[in-house]
């Protein structure tokens, strides 16, 4: 609500208010975009990892107890500051984007030098932030969401010692428990992914098919184990609904019954314990995108920070014209961060509790389709109406320098 009130000020303000007005609207837009990501991101990191809440065997429902447990749990939390100083790059590459733009017109190139400098300079801090909180979220997906970890490497088996693919090209046809080789071919870095998970060069990584058929050895429990007490909680949950009214005791025996196993609930929907294994190569792929279009931005913040500050930045014509499609870089490595995030959690709407194929709604597919498609025009449209303003905006250049 305050970024969209303020956003109208800050915008169309201009010549209407004070610039101490406009400069608060400004601030006004930034806090209010953060907040929004703060509740959407906590949000997903319960559905990531789901805390401080209990399943009401009465409503069906898991209901929140411990509000500060939800808001910051360490999912959450690494998914807002990863997510929100990635989308400082990108925002910083916008900048970027838009000066260089004007350098190559030769136009407003005073404005556009002092942009750069100002936008690399946030950048390349940005820069140092997403990998310090994208370690962490690493760190954290490899406590919480082990099988995500698993994906995002294409590790089937587990060992120690465990590298981290630096390139390669995933087996499309494997699966787990088969003997095919998981990789056509693949360069690692020796070690980095027990380092990254355990801060132990040495430490044990589950794979694929230690999470799905289990390892004694490691006192890991398979998928197989969690559907038989899944399939237990469902039952238990199941009699009690049924006897809750005629027969008290009995009932309350069968929910303390269903606590014993409660944890394990989604796992009583899957039909095979091979359905817990998200698309390995599509997250796979996806976080290599990630990883190495993040290693490139730096680099590149740090080649347009110091042309710009040596005032040779104008005659860089080839960096200038990658300046030109950086924002779309930004986008595709943000992008590829969200399919890393939910393609991994599958098959898990709530991980471990509520399976994609269960969260369904119990709308009709006519209802569903007509809002999507009405969705879909409307935000067709004020897409098309938000890039020719920006590009309106973009084409007319500073106002100071119009008068």
């Amino acid at each position: 609500f305050i970024e969209a009130t303020f956003f109208a000020v800050m915008f169309f303000g201009w010549d209407r208010i004070s610039k101490g007005m406009h400069l608060f609207s400004t601030w006004m837009v930034a806090i209010g975009s953060n907040l929004s990501a703060v509740w959407i991101l906590v949000a997903n990191g319960w559905m990531q990892h789901p805390v401080g809440m209990a399943f009401n065997p009465e409503t069906v429902r898991f209901e929140m107890h411990n509000f500060a447990d939800v808001v910051f749990s360490p999912v959450a939390v690494s998914k807002f500051t990863h997510a929100t100083t990635s989308s400082f790059q990108l925002a910083s590459f916008f900048v970027i984007t838009v000066s260089c733009w004007f350098l190559l017109q030769k136009r407003h190139m005073a404005m556009a030098k002092k942009s750069i400098i100002v936008a690399s300079v946030f950048g390349l801090l940005a820069s140092g932030l997403v990998f310090i909180t994208g370690d962490e979220a690493a760190h954290t997906d490899a406590h919480v969401q082990p099988m995500k970890l698993a994906a995002m490497e294409g590790l089937y088996q587990g060992h120690q010692n465990v590298g981290l693919v630096a390139m390669g090209v995933p087996t499309g046809t494997k699966q787990p428990g088969d003997s095919q080789p998981p990789f056509l071919f693949k360069m690692e870095i020796p070690g980095l992914l027990s380092f990254l998970a355990n801060r132990d060069f040495n430490s044990f990584v589950p794979g694929i098919n230690d999470l799905v058929y289990g390892n004694d050895e490691q006192n890991i429990e398979g998928v197989a184990q969690k559907m038989r007490a899944g399939a237990h909680a469902l039952s238990a949950l199941k009699r009690y609904k049924e006897i809750k009214d005629t027969n008290p005791r009995g009932a309350a025996a069968e929910l303390a019954d269903f606590k014993t196993v409660e944890q394990y609930l989604g796992y009583g929907y899957l039909t095979s314990p091979e359905q817990a294994v998200p698309p390995v190569p599509l997250t796979f792929y996806a976080f290599r995108v990630m990883v190495i279009l993040g290693t490139l931005f730096p680099l590149l913040f740090l080649l347009f920070l110091i042309y710009a500050l040596k005032d040779t930045l104008a005659e860089k014509k080839c960096l200038l014209r990658i300046g030109l499609s950086s924002v779309f870089l930004a986008y595709l490595a943000s992008q590829a961060g969200w399919i890393v995030a939910e393609v991994g959690r599958q098959p898990w709407a709530i991980h471990g509790l509520l399976p994609v194929t269960v969260a369904r709604s119990n709308l009709t597919a006519g209802t569903v389709q007509s809002t999507f498609f009405m969705f879909l025009v409307l935000f067709t449209i004020l897409c098309i109406a938000e890039v020719k303003i920006m590009l309106k905006q973009i084409t007319l250049g500073p106002k100071e320098e119009r008068s």
